[in-house]
């Protein structure tokens, strides 16, 4: 089987993990979150009958991830409530939640793979010589199937945010 990679300016860089594709069952995983009352483990199940948007980035504190990351939190407030989107970064969960309060992204929920990069490994996402995740999208149906798939092969290029939500809106009730 051959290497899976993105590119990275150019450079390629070997992915972790398998190649998903639209309707398997989405991986469960178990991330890391800063919430009110502290630190808490989000896992798939938290997520049980919602559609969940999962956008993932190499780290918050970079231009191309800061716009993917207000561009989902701005786009789902014209979405039912019934969708969320979970940002998935190897960002601490401190920083994380701080990029939401400085950048006002409070419509999405973040969560950190920096304990064991397992949802990266999980999702075909890990870039492990940098501890990065790849940029990627994917849309997980109440079902728990996926129901969108993005690999975008050039980390410093965005999703296709059109693609991404049309998938969403095909799949809603």
């Amino acid at each position: 089987m051959a290497e899976r990679t993105v590119t990275m300016r150019g450079n390629p860089l070997p992915l972790a993990g398998p190649e998903l594709k639209v309707g398997e069952k989405a991986p469960d995983f178990k991330l890391h979150q800063r919430g009110p009352d502290g630190l808490r483990d989000l896992t798939l199940a938290d997520f049980e009958g919602k559609t969940l948007i999962l956008s993932v980035v190499p780290s918050l504190d970079t231009p191309v991830c800061e716009l993917q990351t207000i561009k989902f939190n701005e786009e789902v407030t014209s979405l039912p409530s019934s969708v969320e989107v979970l940002t998935v970064s190897m960002d601490l969960p401190f920083a994380q939640a701080r990029f939401c309060n400085d950048k006002g992204t409070h419509h999405i929920q973040t969560a950190s793979d920096h304990r064991d990069a397992s949802f990266g490994r999980a999702y075909g996402t890990l870039i492990e010589p940098l501890r990065l995740e790849a940029r990627a999208v994917f849309v997980v149906g109440p079902d728990g199937t996926l129901q969108y798939v993005e690999y975008v092969p050039e980390v410093t290029e965005q999703p296709n945010y059109d693609a991404v939500l049309s998938a969403v809106r095909s799949h809603l009730d």
